[in-house]
């Protein structure tokens, strides 16, 4: 793990520029313009959406012209979605220029996650190898949320002091700090010279993992955008906490059980926790309190924590080697379109039934993909 420190400690601060905003900005675009809950899907949804155009891409640059500089890359991208952000600050009075400006603020962030996370996690697989790629994914995952759990508590106390501006602020300078750290590590050689494996080879091997991470996602993204919603209109305090309490248990799980995925089967580790996913899925929706909504909240983190490195060593393990960096590209891309339609289409059921329709609705999807988890499983 000591080898992978640096990278990590790249991931954790550059998505703290997330983390930042998940607490606050569907409080920013619901209660202060005043714009409907489908709308705060849609904004939070789009950052997914964009990452669907950007993932291949990153992916392919990885492999060909090294990890470090999709890093570097995507931190460049990440100043300019602070800048975005700021913007719509100008234009409050304008909901529909403001709203516009932020969705193109989160499609920026999109693109600039798809290199940072892509570039780190091929560059994990460079340093340690592909047979350890569910510990690689589980870690560079576990910096991530670690960054989203510390990065909400941050926003939402910035967002007290000093509006979403403040937010929007630390969003452009964080990135400039990171690339500071970034500077000095050595870079590894492209894991890829030779001819490319054509693109729908990678696809064919990635696609039925890919599916099964996109279906648990969905709770992801209710988690994401919905449970601070929901926190508010039940009176839950504080209205971070659930969030907090998903990537907290989800940090643990990754910390203590990343390598599970590589010594007893990704698909076997993925069925299971897809089930543990739910369930918290489910007291969300039943929860009367902030301590049951926490409880379910912190299972949805934990089953969720290794579905995604757990499938996602059935996909490296079906993909060229060659092709590492493509392979997680793709795979990750069923996550953006999950995260990027799904949101927003969430949204509009909460609309229509309520935001604990939302977290009912999830639990159903989220169990969808345990069928992929057991096919995967009788086929290893």
């Amino acid at each position: 793990m000591a080898a992978l420190l640096p990278v990590m400690a790249t991931v954790f601060i550059a998505f703290l520029i997330i983390g930042l905003a998940l607490p606050v900005l569907p409080l920013h675009v619901h209660h202060g313009p005043g714009l409907s809950i489908f709308v705060v899907g849609l904004v939070t949804g789009s950052q997914f959406a964009a990452a669907i155009i950007s993932r291949v891409w990153a992916g392919n640059f990885a492999d060909t012209r090294g990890a470090k500089q999709a890093v570097v890359i995507g931190l460049g991208t990440a100043v300019a979605s602070g800048l975005f952000y700021l913007l719509s600050l100008a234009f409050t009075r304008t909901p529909v220029v403001s709203v516009s400006m932020l969705l193109l603020g989160r499609a920026v962030l999109g693109g600039a996650e798809s290199f940072i996370i892509t570039g780190a996690v091929t560059w994990g697989l460079a340093i340690l190898g592909q047979e350890q790629a569910g510990r690689v994914i589980a870690w560079m995952g576990m910096a991530m949320f670690a960054a989203f759990a510390v990065g909400a508590a941050l926003g939402a106390s910035l967002y007290a002091a000093g509006g979403f501006f403040a937010v929007a602020l630390a969003t452009t300078l964080v990135p400039i700090v990171t690339l500071l750290l970034v500077a000095p590590l050595s870079p590894v050689l492209p894991a890829r010279r030779a001819a490319r494996p054509a693109l729908i080879r990678v696809a064919r091997a990635v696609w039925m993992p890919g599916v099964g991470s996109a279906l648990s996602s969905i709770g992801f993204g209710a988690v994401l955008a919905f449970s601070a919603l929901i926190a508010k209109e039940r009176g839950w305090e504080p209205v971070w906490l659930p969030f907090g309490a998903f990537a907290a248990a989800l940090v643990a799980a990754r910390a203590f059980l990343g390598h599970v995925p590589d010594t007893l089967g990704g698909a076997r580790v993925a069925l299971v926790s897809v089930v543990v996913e739910a369930v918290g899925l489910a007291l969300i929706w039943l929860a009367s309190g902030s301590l049951l909504a926490a409880i379910g909240a912190g299972l949805t983190g934990f089953g969720y924590a290794l579905v995604y490195p757990g499938l996602g060593v059935e996909a490296v393990r079906r993909a060229p080697p060659e092709s590492r960096g493509l392979a997680m590209g793709a795979y990750t891309v069923f996550l953006d379109v999950a995260l990027g339609f799904g949101t927003p289409i969430l949204g509009l059921i909460g609309g229509w039934a309520g935001l604990g329709a939302v977290f009912l609705s999830s639990t159903l999807v989220v169990l969808a993909g345990s069928v992929f988890a057991a096919r995967l499983t009788s086929s290893s």
